[in-house]
């Protein structure tokens, strides 16, 4: 795999669904902490405290990764016809700030330029 391989992969993973269910008790279910822990547990997220709120539309939420750290998920509502909400969810990883891209078969450790 090349490096240019490897920018081709989405760096986040998109779902969308169709529920049956009006908007309103879609939003409850994800903002309100009692309805959202019974799918999403507290200690699955970095912080229980949205990143980010849109009332009725959108939230953000910062969750725990074992090997990455944390990640972002995105939680997008709209009504789509009478009674029914399409919801998109996008869960992307945050990068490292200090995380550095080098080839897999370096061997060597990677060089910083002094100005």
């Amino acid at each position: 795999m090349t490096l240019e391989d490897d920018q081709d992969q989405p760096a986040e993973l998109v779902f969308e669904v169709d529920l049956d269910a009006p908007p309103e008790k879609v939003w409850r279910a994800l903002s309100i902490d009692a309805f959202r822990e019974r799918w999403l547990p507290g200690e699955d997220l970095a912080d229980p405290e949205p990143v980010a709120s849109v009332p009725g539309e959108e939230l953000r939420y910062r969750m725990r990764e074992d090997a990455a750290g944390e990640s972002l998920v995105t939680f997008q509502i709209r009504a789509v016809g009478e009674g029914r909400t399409r919801l998109r969810i996008v869960h992307g990883l945050t990068p490292a700030p200090n995380m550095m891209l080098r080839a897999a078969n370096a061997n060597r450790p990677p060089l910083i330029r002094a100005a």
